[in-house]
């Protein structure tokens, strides 16, 4: 798919820029795109075994008319909505209400449609004890076998398997500054040169862009934002990108299950490339 013309204001940025870009608390969030978006919302809470999760929100909407399941995470605009919403990152409680929305669109034949942006899943003890890495692996699960189309879209970070939990789509869109890594610079940092302060390398190593991804066909497509990033202006960018998710709907919907199945089967077999190098046995 040909992509458009990145912003010339932002054709020069390093990888490290992007990742603040990303980040910048102005930028819309998952509700903004909702509300701009979608029609009719209602919200849904709880995973029916422990509680309702802030950080993780979803529910039935009406996108173009058609009825939708969304579902995406949350983050705030400010310090107290960060806190109340566990700066976008879902305990496991989070990731079983989102299996149980995709399970109802998946019931009644509704399109899925989600939002990332996380800087991981909840890393905290009590979310470990209720089995965080179990929800992320159901979440994993559900999506690769749900019968009615998904797509998902990266909207400001998409780190580790708290992103991955809930982006195994028909379709992967990118905005241009948002990021998508196994880990997050500052941690690849840590682990790699145990200096933090190398974050800038790490994000540069990883290949975390939009760039970078659509050339490795982990995604499907890079959507422009408006020049200085969608922070600047955000209705714009929404509006972008509801254009594109619509599109990809379409194309979508004309596909029938078996096929829309093994596609998304084959789309997730062929990521990743290797090199096999051997090597003299030494005597």
């Amino acid at each position: 798919m040909e992509q458009p013309e990145i912003s010339e204001a932002l054709q020069n940025l390093t990888p490290w820029d992007r990742v603040q870009l990303a980040r910048h608390a102005q930028r819309p969030h998952t509700l903004d795109y909702i509300q701009a978006l979608c029609e009719d919302f209602v919200e849904l809470h709880g995973d029916r075994r422990f509680g309702d999760d802030s950080a993780l929100v979803g529910g039935i909407a009406s996108f173009n008319q058609r009825t939708v399941v969304v579902l995406g995470h949350q983050k705030g605009s400010d310090t107290r909505e960060n806190v109340r919403r566990n700066f976008g990152m879902p305990h496991p409680e989070g990731y079983r209400k989102a299996q149980r929305l995709m399970r109802h669109a998946e019931k009644f034949g509704l399109p899925v449609i989600c939002f990332i942006d996380t800087p991981a899943a909840d890393p905290k003890k009590e979310s470990e004890e209720r089995g965080q890495g179990n929800a992320i692996a159901e979440s994993i699960l559900t999506m690769t076998n749900l019968r009615t189309p998904i797509v998902a879209a990266v909207i400001g970070e998409g780190g580790s398997g708290g992103a991955l939990a809930i982006s195994v789509a028909d379709r992967i869109l990118m905005m241009e500054n948002a990021i998508y890594s196994v880990a997050s610079p500052e941690a690849t940092a840590a682990i790699l040169w145990r200096d933090a302060a190398r974050a800038p390398d790490a994000a540069r190593a990883l290949k975390i862009t939009a760039e970078d991804l659509y050339e490795l066909k982990v995604i499907d497509e890079i959507v422009a934002e408006p020049a200085g990033g969608a922070h600047i202006e955000p209705l714009a960018a929404v509006q972008l990108l509801g254009a594109r998710i619509q599109a990809h709907l379409d194309d979508l919907l004309a596909i029938d299950l078996a096929s829309l199945l093994a596609a998304r089967y084959e789309k997730y077999r062929a990521i990743g490339r290797y090199e096999e190098q051997t090597y003299p046995i030494l005597t």
